[in-house]
């Protein structure tokens, strides 16, 4: 862990050199570290990269405590957040026309439901599709809503529909989600049950129709989001960019060798372009998945469930499990188990992309409402608990507004917008 990386602010500069006590020539009582980082949390434009959209239909284990959405306008007031990002994301579905438009019908209910959540709660929310509305938004002391597009299965093959996504508001575009999909290779595959193994690539990347999808996507001016995307279609879609790309909620496959984190090499080339990694707030992405105790602890509660041995990352296949209270019960078997990442890890991988490609390329997205939510960080409302570990951790003041909202307005800003 890097230490003292730079001391915007005075304070904690000196809370963390002396120790948070006084300097023993002086009476001055002990600095209060928690102060500075509420006053911090405040003074900073904060912004998640990525949240899904609740639904009526929402699994209960993807919501808050309370059941509700884990960003309801009340949530992300009381936790200071000032913008998130919607994603529009619908699941993967079977890769027929019906299963095709299965997945646009979702997309379209889910930005039927963010545009009219905005509307009824006008006194809150409101659309930005700019990094200037954002900020204004977020000064006049509503919470900026931001749309995202999650699964390019929803276009039904029709490239012309990014154009009516882009014109309703839709920024941040990632073309897959689980599985493979005709536009791109996902870095997590689906498993073959009769192989006994995961999908091999199958467009080596990007298809034809996916480097098409690329070019339209930053020809609008949308910023392409690389999460989810396996490493080639990533080191693909950054060189087709002309903008920067964004990994909306994804993290360091160097700390948690799970497929659907970042190679080294897929950070470099991010850092490189421009582009920013948002750190997601999903325990199953950020556990030590080389620890051996902890890897046979995974293994017993798969087989236990019935499911293969063989995972692209912990869950992996659970939504295959037939019978409901078989699937909770490993949903929360496997919860107790990688469920109790915390903050503190959390901010162990923003320190790893700072110390490999810089403080300018690195943000947070909470995944939250589809697998989001740490110990101490588990819904909107406690967003300040990262600022405080940023602080404990000595990033300035500069750097902090940076990793919120800064380097992600950066790139929506040189995208045109």
């Amino acid at each position: 862990m890097t230490v003292f990386r730079g001391f915007g602010n005075l304070a904690v500069g000196a809370a963390l050199a002396f120790g948070l006590v006084a300097c023993a020539t002086t009476d001055a009582p002990a600095l209060d570290m928690a102060a500075t980082a509420d006053a911090i949390h405040t003074r900073v434009l904060v912004l998640d990269g990525h949240a899904d959209i609740a639904m009526p239909e929402t699994s209960a284990i993807y919501l808050g405590a309370d059941g509700a959405s884990q960003v309801t306008p009340a949530k992300l007031k009381a936790g200071g957040v000032d913008a998130v990002v919607m994603s529009i994301a619908a699941g993967p579905q079977p890769r027929t026309p019906e299963g095709d438009a299965t997945a646009a019908a979702e997309a379209a209910a889910k930005l039927k439901t963010i545009l009219l959540e905005i509307e009824n709660n006008s006194s809150d929310l409101a659309l930005a599709k700019t990094a200037d509305d954002v900020r204004s938004i977020s000064e006049s002391g509503k919470t900026a809503i931001i749309l995202g597009f999650q699964n390019a299965q929803s276009l039904e093959r029709d490239l012309s529909r990014l154009d009516d996504y882009y014109a309703a508001g839709v920024r941040v575009f990632g073309l897959t989600h689980l599985g493979h999909n005709d536009f791109a290779d996902s870095s997590r595959p689906k498993y073959d049950g009769e192989t006994r193994s995961y999908e091999a690539t199958e467009h080596d990347g990007l298809s034809a129709l996916g480097k098409a999808a690329v070019a339209k996507i930053d020809g609008l001016g949308g910023i392409i989001d690389v999460s989810q995307t396996s490493k080639a279609a990533t080191l693909q879609a950054i060189e087709l960019a002309t903008h920067p790309v964004i990994a909306s909620h994804s993290n360091v496959k160097a700390l948690s060798d799970v497929t659907r984190n970042l190679s080294d090499e897929e950070l470099d080339r991010i850092g490189e372009t421009g582009g920013v990694v948002h750190i997601a707030a999903f325990s199953a992405y950020l556990v030590d998945l080389t620890d051996p105790d902890m890897l046979e602890k995974i293994r017993d509660v798969r087989v236990a469930a019935g499911l293969p041995e063989a995972y692209a990352y912990p869950y992996e296949l659970y939504w295959e499990l037939e019978d409901a209270a078989e699937k909770m019960t490993f949903l929360t078997n496997m919860t107790a188990l990688v469920g109790q990442e915390d903050v503190s890890r959390l901010v162990d991988h923003i320190d790893y992309v700072v110390d490999r490609i810089g403080i300018e390329h690195v943000g947070i997205g909470t995944d939250f409402n589809h697998g989001g939510g740490i110990v101490g960080f588990d819904e909107a409302d406690s967003a300040g608990a990262v600022t405080h570990e940023l602080v404990k951790r000595g990033y300035s003041e500069a750097d902090i507004a940076k990793i919120w909202s800064g380097n992600f307005l950066h790139v929506l800003e040189a995208s045109g917008n």
